[in-house]
C-alpha cells in the first residue's frame, strides 16, 4: 500500500479542503462557535481519510481496513443526533423558532456532508492510483463541483409565485389579502401593524406545491428565515407581533405577516422566495393516479 501513499495523501487533502469549504458561515451563523468547528473538521478529516484509503486498501488486499467504513457510517449518524439536540436546545431561546422539521433537515445535511467528503476523497485517490497526481487533483475538484451542484435543493421561488399582499383589518381581525392571520385587540398594536406590517402571499404553482405549503413545518421555516433576514419587531410575550404564515385551505395559498426591523416589502418578497423547501415537507400527490384524478 506504500506505493499508493501519494494517492492517499492527495485524496485526504482534497476531501478535507472540501469539508472546510462546506463549513463556511452563511447568514444563519451556524455553526459559529470554535468547538463546533473543531468537531466537524475532525470528523471531516476522518471521512476524508476513510475515503482516501478505501481503494488502495482493496488493491493491497487489506480487507479489514475497509470494514472501518461501516463504523464511520455509524459515527456519522451520531453527528445527526448531536446537531439535532444542539439545535433543539438553541431553539428554546429563539423569538421565532426554526421548528422540528427545519432542525431535522439541518441535522441531515450535517450528516450527509461527511458522505460527500468521503466520495470526493475516494474519487481523488482512485484517480491518483491510475493517472498522474496533477490530473487526479483536477478530477477530484470536478467531482467536488458536481456534488456541490447536486446537493442544492429547491426554494419556495421554484414551486410558488411569491408576491406582496395587502395588510388590513376587519374589526379586530388581521388579514393579508383575504387570508386571516390572527386577532389583534390592542389599538397601539393595530396602529403599528398598519404602519409597518408587511404581508407576502405565496401561491403554489402545482398541487404538489400546495401540499408542501400545507405542511406546518414548512411554514414555520418561512417565519424563521424571514425573521432572521429582516429582523422582527417583537420581544418575549408579544404574540401580536409574532411572524405568522397562515393557509387558505380553499385555495391552497399561504400568507406571511411580519413586522420587520427593516420594513422593505421587496426584500421581504425576495426573502420568502429564498426559503428552502424542506425535505420533510415535500409531497408529490400528482405522482399517484388518485392524486392526478383529484386535481382534475
Amino acid at each position: 500500500m506504500l506505493e499508493n501513499i501519494g494517492a492517499v495523501i492527495l485524496g485526504l487533502a482534497l476531501g478535507f479542503l472540501y469539508r472546510l469549504y462546506l463549513l463556511r458561515i452563511d447568514y444563519r451563523q451556524y455553526p459559529s462557535y470554535p468547538h463546533g468547528y473543531i468537531a466537524h473538521l475532525s470528523l471531516g478529516f476522518i471521512a476524508a481519510l476513510l475515503g482516501a484509503v478505501a481503494l488502495p486498501a482493496l488493491l493491497a488486499k487489506e480487507y479489514a481496513a475497509v470494514t472501518f467504513l461501516s463504523l464511520a457510517a455509524q459515527q456519522f449518524r451520531e453527528i445527526r443526533n448531536m446537531e439535532r439536540k444542539t439545535l433543539e436546545q438553541l431553539d428554546m431561546s429563539e423569538l421565532v423558532p426554526r421548528g422540528p422539521d427545519y432542525i431535522e433537515g439541518i441535522a441531515r445535511v450535517f450528516e450527509g456532508r461527511n458522505y460527500l467528503v468521503m466520495l470526493v476523497a475516494l474519487a481523488t485517490s482512485s484517480l491518483a492510483t491510475f493517472i498522474p497526481l496533477g490530473w487526479s487533483a483536477v478530477g477530484g475538484i470536478i467531482v467536488a463541483v458536481v456534488l456541490s451542484r447536486l446537493k442544492k435543493g429547491k426554494t419556495l421561488g421554484d414551486i410558488a409565485i411569491v408576491r406582496l399582499g395587502r395588510v388590513h383589518f376587519r374589526g379586530a381581525l388581521l388579514f393579508v389579502d383575504d387570508i386571516l392571520i390572527m386577532n389583534v385587540g390592542l389599538k397601539d398594536a393595530k396602529k403599528m401593524i398598519t404602519e409597518l406590517g408587511i404581508g407576502v402571499v405565496i401561491e403554489p404553482k402545482t398541487d404538489d406545491a400546495r401540499a408542501t405549503l400545507a405542511n406546518m413545518g414548512q411554514r414555520q421555516a418561512i417565519n424563521h428565515e424571514v425573521a432572521t433576514l429582516l429582523g422582527a419587531r417583537k420581544d418575549f410575550a408579544e404574540p401580536e407581533f409574532t411572524p405568522l404564515c397562515r393557509l387558505n385551505t380553499e385555495t391552497g395559498r399561504a400568507a406571511l405577516f411580519i413586522l420587520p426591523v427593516e420594513p422593505d416589502p421587496e426584500l421581504a418578497v425576495l426573502a420568502v422566495r429564498k426559503v428552502p423547501v424542506l425535505e420533510s415537507a415535500i409531497r408529490r400527490p400528482l405522482d399517484t393516479i388518485i392524486g392526478r384524478k383529484a386535481s382534475d
